[in-house]
């Protein structure tokens, strides 16, 4: 059996054990417990190691001071123009205030659950179901407003709150299918039509473009040609005029007048042997054997330009005389070939 004052001993030592536990507490970082001392608020314990006095205080709260998320349920809002949709979300919270956290309210969570949800069905109601999509930053503030306000005296900063979920009714998810597949042929049309109208555009400018081009090209080919013919005739009036004037010059030389009574029966020879081969009747002068004649005549002519007078001669032309024409043909007559 064991010793009396062993037994006393191991009493002690386990009372020692259960004192040490009781008054020993170990607070982890980014924690805050709260202490009462016989009921009542004592002070706060940051992070480290505190010793408390045995079955005089007590641990009453444990508060994390790091941000929390809470998970909003899904809830059924009514929007402006009547339609149901069902929403959720997510609230961040952190506790600035561990004392105003556990004596300022029973439960922050629940708290700032209920106070989002009501925040929230609020700013839906205000709202038509069309502008909840594109309006989610507003409706986020709103309900931050509103639970950050209340949340003060709790000692809980709302820090973040956001929309998971907007969930219409199927009927109003298909009509909304139907109004964005609408809208999109809708942009798209316009974007055909307005691709269109920019191509007929550059191709009017481009046929326009042409057509000037065009019109410059022939506008100047013409003042070309115009310039060309302009030129050819000044060129060919002067060849002409020199080539008279050195006729001219030739005429008034010794022999002048013999060479050119020779030229002009050799043309009047030429082109009577070329009379009947372009057509076959012939409409021949009644003098037609009288070369002299007609040589004279044009010496005659030749001569007045000169400004002088031809010498008559003795032969037919001198005399004024007609050559009797060649038997068979007569004055105006006319011979098939």
């Amino acid at each position: 059996m064991l010793d009396g004052n062993v037994i006393i001993l191991m009493i002690l030592a386990f009372l020692a054990i259960i004192v040490f536990v009781k008054s020993a507490v170990v607070v982890p970082q980014k924690s805050e417990f709260i202490v009462e001392r016989l009921g009542k608020y004592s002070n706060t314990l940051g992070a480290g190691f505190h010793i408390l006095i045995p079955f005089v205080d007590s641990v009453a709260y444990k508060r994390s001071m790091k941000e929390e998320v809470i998970e909003i349920p899904p809830q059924v809002c009514i929007t402006k123009d009547n339609v149901s949709v069902s929403i959720d979300g997510l609230i961040y919270l952190e506790v600035r205030d561990a004392q105003l956290s556990c004596y300022g309210i029973a439960n922050y969570y629940q708290a700032a659950i209920q106070l989002s949800q009501t925040s929230l069905r609020s700013a839906i109601g205000k709202i038509e179901l069309d502008r909840t999509f594109e309006t989610r930053e507003v409706i986020n503030h709103q309900v931050i407003t509103a639970v950050d306000e209340a949340a003060i005296t709790w000692g809980v900063k709302v820090l973040r709150y956001e929309i998971k979920d907007i969930n219409p009714p199927a009927s109003i998810m298909a009509a909304m299918e139907l109004q964005v597949k609408a809208e999109r042929e809708k942009r798209a049309e316009i974007a055909r039509s307005e691709g269109e109208r920019q191509a007929r555009i550059n191709m009017a400018e481009g046929q326009r473009q042409q057509a000037i081009n065009v019109s410059e090209g022939e506008k100047q080919k013409r003042i070309n040609e115009a310039e060309g013919r302009a030129s050819e005739i000044e060129i060919v009036a002067q060849a002409t005029a020199e080539g008279i004037r050195r006729v001219a010059i030739a005429l008034g030389n010794e022999g002048g007048m013999d060479a050119a009574k020779v030229r002009l029966a050799e043309k009047y020879i030429t082109e009577f042997g070329n009379l009947a081969k372009a057509n076959n009747t012939l409409i021949l002068p009644a003098n037609v054997a009288d070369v002299s004649g007609l040589v004279a005549s044009a010496l005659a002519v030749v001569d007045g330009v000169r400004g002088t007078r031809i010498t008559p001669t003795t032969d037919h032309s001198a005399r004024g005389q007609e050559a009797e024409p060649p038997k068979g043909f007569g004055s105006g007559q006319t011979r098939g070939s």
